[in-house]
C-alpha cells in the first residue's frame, strides 16, 4: 500500500471512534441520546436523530432526503432497513450489561408502503431477551401510517 492509501485507513478507524478517542460502545448510546456526545458517522450519515432509548425502547426522528431516492422516487429498501437495525441497536443497549456487545445476524423488512423524502419516525423494541440471543422488532411510520414493520433483528450477544 502507499502512503496515501495508509492515510484513508487511518481515517476511516479515527472517524468510527467517539469523542473520548474510544470506539462506541452500549454505554455510549445513551449519551448520543441525551445528546452529550455525538452520534455514530453511521448515524449521521442515514440523518437519523435517535432522541429516546430506554428499558428496550427505542425511536428515532429520520429525515429522509434526495439522496436516500432510488430510481423510482421512493427511499431505497435498504437504507429503511438499515434505519430499523440502527434502532435495534439503540433499544438492546438498553438491555445489555456493561462490557457486553451484540451483532445483528438475522434481518428481515417488510414494506407496506413506500417511505417518501420528509420526516419519518422509527421506533424499535426487544420483544425476547435470552442469554444468547435477543429477537427485536422495529417499524418506520410517516405521515401517520405504517411504511414498514416486521422488520425484525436476531442479534447474538457477548
Amino acid at each position: 500500500m502507499n502512503n496515501s492509501s495508509n492515510q484513508l485507513i487511518d481515517n476511516a478507524e479515527v472517524k468510527g471512534k467517539n469523542a473520548t478517542g474510544g470506539k462506541y460502545s452500549i454505554e455510549n448510546f445513551k449519551d448520543v441520546v441525551l445528546k452529550k456526545i455525538p452520534s455514530p458517522n453511521c448515524d449521521q450519515t442515514l440523518q437519523i436523530d435517535p432522541v429516546l432509548s430506554e428499558d428496550g425502547w427505542a425511536k428515532a426522528i429520520w429525515t429522509i432526503d434526495e439522496k436516500f431516492v432510488n430510481g423510482i422516487g421512493v427511499t431505497m429498501g435498504g437504507f429503511v432497513a438499515a434505519a430499523t437495525d440502527t434502532m435495534m441497536a439503540y433499544a438492546i443497549a438498553t438491555e445489555l450489561k456493561p462490557g457486553q456487545s451484540f451483532t445483528t445476524i438475522d434481518l428481515h423488512t417488510t414494506f407496506f408502503r413506500p417511505v417518501v423524502p420528509g420526516i419519518a419516525e422509527v421506533v424499535a423494541k426487544v420483544e425476547r431477551k435470552g442469554n444468547r440471543t435477543a429477537y427485536l422488532t422495529a417499524e418506520v411510520v410517516q405521515n401517520d401510517k405504517k411504511c414498514c414493520n416486521s422488520t425484525s433483528s436476531i442479534m447474538i450477544l457477548d
